[in-house]
Order: C-alpha cells, then structure tokens, then sequence
C-alpha cells in the first residue's frame, strides 16, 4: 500500500511526492526497501495499491530496483486503508485463487533485518492457513500515543508463534499508553497482516458489508491502461473512507499476534526518524550538507541539491529540515504536530503545503529554479528514450538550452538534433516536443517568457503516456 501523504514529514514528504518515495535513511526510498523485503522464496510478484497520482513514480522506482510487480492497481481516490485491502483480496482471490495468502505491508516501514522479518512473515503462514488474521506486533520501547495496541493471549508465547488476541486498543492517550506500557502485556500494532484473500474476504462479508459491494464493482469495472488498473471510479466515489482497524480487526474474533522480532519503525514523524538516522557522538542527526556547532540531539537536513548549508549553532532536542522552498524548524517534542503546520499553510494558500519543488512526470522530472514576473527559470531532466507529448502553449515562448546529453527537438513541421551547449527557441502557438533519443538523461535549462506561466497553460495533442 503506498497511496498516503505522510504530512508530518513536511516538508520532505508532501501530497504530490509523499514520503514512502523518498530517501529517508538509505540510497533507495522506504517503498523501494518495502518491496525488497518481500523477495525470494515463497513471494511472489508484489501486487502494489496505489493512488492515480503515483502511478510513474511506482513502476520507476520499482523497475529502478529490479522488481516486476504482478499488478498496480490505481484508486481513483484515497479511501484510507480498508477499501484498498478489500480490492486488492477481491483481485487475488481472482487472480490467484481465495486460498492464496496476502502479507499487506505499508510502504513507509523502516526494517533493518530483511531476513528476520522474512522468517517472522513465515512463522505466520500455519496460523493464516487456519483461518486467522494474523497481526504482527512490536514490543513497546515507549508510551507511544500513534499506534493501536494488542494484548495477545501470552506475550512470551506470541514469540514464538502467533497467539489469539485478546484485546486490540486503538491509538490510546498519553495516560492509557503508560499504563499500557507499565503493564508489559501489550505490542503495538505493526500494520503489517497475514491471511488468506478468502479469510478476509469473509471478514469485510461479516464487519464491513456496506464496503463489498462498491469495491467489488470497482475491481469489476478496471480499465487496463498501459499497464495499470484502474478502478472503476462511479462505484468507488461512493466507498466509504475508514481504516482497516476501524473497519475490521477491532469487529473480528478470529485474531491472532505474532511478535516481529527485528527493529521496526514506521517512521511516523521527523522524531522517529532522527532516532534511526546514523548520529554522531552529541546524538545529532545530519543528512545533506548540514553542519552541527555545539548541538545536541539535533536532526539538521539540508534536502537542497547542495544549493544551501545548514547550519545549527547550540542547539538542543531540535528538528530543522531545509528544502528548496520551504524550511521546518521544531523542538523534537512538538515532531507528531508538524501536521498542523501543513494544514496551516493550506488553509492560507501556499502551495509548498502539498506540491513537491521537483516535479515527476513519467517521462523525468522538472523544477523552477527562478520564478519572476513573466518569466520562470526551470532545470528539466528527460530519462533516455522518453519523450514529452507534442504540445503548444498559449500564453508563453520557451528557450531550450542542453546542459548534458543530446535533444531531439520538434517544432510544427521542423525536426532537429540539439547537442550539448546548443539552444532552441519555440515561440508562443507552436507545436512541439522535445524528446531524449540517447542512452544518458538529458539535462538542459528552459527560459519561460509570458503573460501566462502556469503549468495548465497546455494542449496536447499526443502524449505515448496516454494523459489529457
């Protein structure tokens, strides 16, 4: 499941390229890992949930990593987690058959032992194959107020195997969550499962009825397009929004735990994230090009292409993580509201709230390095083989210059090769499209002029991606 929004790791993770895509404590991204996790013997091809917006970013950073997943389903909209689960079972039950067994596993998990959480997911299969849901839980390190809790039948035997549930508490307050703790009977709720597609099936059947229908329909009515599929949106628009806790593992009976014995984190928050991020002797946390001067517990991240130092001077217990367009600086305490800042900026009309300074398209990626009036600088990166569609603008003229590779350029009838250090211009009106026939990215600079520089300013009239 990767369709989230991750807003309180703002202002890395935003809507438009949230935070189970991003780098946030290796080379590759948290879906990357995520779909590593489940390889080799035993797994089969990850079918991926997600939402249409993501939809490139998927399969790039999928194929990016050698994996080809079984199938992407696309919702036309977020429904939170149980409609997702409930069309990705209702597809594998007909795919694969209602016996075949489902590990559901969010995409923004920190694991740092891919083969001891392998071996846990195995030690699941005979009490899933039985008939149970089964949960995997963490052992508690801390009156922790973001996850729901379970109190398996015996916590010692949870270690070995899984064990009936004997009571799931939700997402409890700060004082209910120390006496969780302080009663060591209980493991937070991982929000990876195991069951069989027929067994929870059966559950949404018995918990969650008003959900069938609608999604059933949805998967009913998907659209294949080059290579996703999309759900039918009319039947979806009318699923209900709810978790799958909400919806099914607080109604069931059939619940069993197995303890997850490896270091777990969601990475929730910019707090949970300093504290698996390599530190130095002060216990600060430093990614990019940032500098702590007599810091403590400090988290300094400078996500700006080496455009800009952070630096933090005498410091203590701080979060501050700067991007391009916008920079987050809080007390570590304060790391599970970073939300609120984001809902802030919405309601006053920034839109560093939800859109990603870069920019990815399926054919690369762009940013806007200068914005002024009637003009706009931006750095455009084009994959090898890919191409933009055939398209005019409006209200602004563009001027092409290639900083590395060679570009193959279309302007209404004419065709050119532009090379390294070569320009073009395409005036307002005309079609165009610039294309990568090499091997290496193309990199070059584009100078937008005009009354008009915003990113609908277009009509296409080709497109091999297939979008409007």
């Amino acid at each position: 499941m990767c369709g989230g929004t991750g807003t309180r790791l703002w202002p890395l993770s935003r809507k438009s390229y949230p935070k189970q895509f991003a780098r946030l404590l290796s080379a590759r991204s948290l879906f990357q890992e995520a779909a590593s996790r489940v390889q080799g013997d035993g797994f089969a091809a990850p079918l991926v949930v997600s939402a249409v917006d993501y939809r490139f970013i998927v399969t790039e950073q999928l194929v990016d990593t050698g994996i080809d997943p079984g199938a992407v389903l696309l919702e036309p909209e977020p429904r939170n987690t149980a409609p997702a689960v409930l069309a990705a079972a209702t597809w594998l039950a007909r795919t694969a058959g209602p016996e075949a067994l489902m590990l559901i596993t969010p995409s923004d998990h920190a694991v740092t032992d891919p083969d001891a959480f392998r071996a846990r997911i195995r030690a699941g299969i005979p009490a899933a194959r039985a008939g149970a849901l089964v949960l995997f839980g963490i052992t508690p390190t801390h009156a922790e107020t973001g996850y729901g809790y379970l109190e398996p039948e015996g916590l010692a035997e949870a270690q070995g195997g899984a064990v009936p549930l004997r009571s799931f508490v939700e997402k409890p307050d700060a004082d209910q969550a120390r006496a969780l703790l302080e009663g060591d009977r209980h493991l937070w709720n991982s929000g990876l499962f195991l069951f069989t597609a027929q067994t929870i099936l059966e559950a949404f059947a018995a918990h969650a009825p008003d959900l069938c229908a609608p999604v059933t329909a949805a998967v009913d009515g998907v659209r294949h397009d080059l290579g996703f599929a999309r759900l039918d949106p009319d039947p979806w628009q009318t699923v209900a929004g709810i978790s799958l806790d909400y919806a099914v593992m607080e109604r069931a009976r059939n619940l069993s735990v197995l303890r997850l014995e490896t270091p777990w984190s969601d990475l929730g928050n910019w707090d949970s994230v300093a504290q698996h991020s390599p530190r130095d002797g002060n216990g600060n946390a430093l990614g990019g090009d940032a500098m702590a001067l007599d810091c403590t517990g400090t988290l300094l991240r400078s996500e700006t292409g080496g455009r800009q130092t952070l630096v933090g001077l005498g410091l203590k217990d701080i979060i501050a993580v700067a991007m391009p367009d916008g920079v987050l600086v809080t007390h570590r305490d304060r790391a599970q509201d970073v939300g609120q800042a984001v809902a802030a900026l919405r309601r006053s009309g920034h839109p560093q709230a939800d859109q990603f300074p870069r920019d990815h398209r399926p054919w690369g990626s762009f940013e806007s390095l200068v914005v002024g009036p009637r003009f706009q600088v931006k750095r455009i990166e084009v994959k090898p083989g890919a191409a933009l569609s055939l398209q005019s603008h409006m209200h602004r003229a563009e001027h092409w210059i290639v900083v590395s590779g060679t570009a193959r350029v279309t302007i209404d009838d004419a065709v050119s090769l532009v090379p390294e250090n070569g320009s073009i211009f395409v005036p307002i009106g005309a079609r165009h499209r610039l294309e990568n026939p090499g091997k290496v990215p193309l990199t070059l600079i584009e100078v937008q002029t005009g009354s008009y520089l915003g990113e609908d300013d277009i009509t296409r009239y080709d497109d091999v991606y297939a979008r409007r």
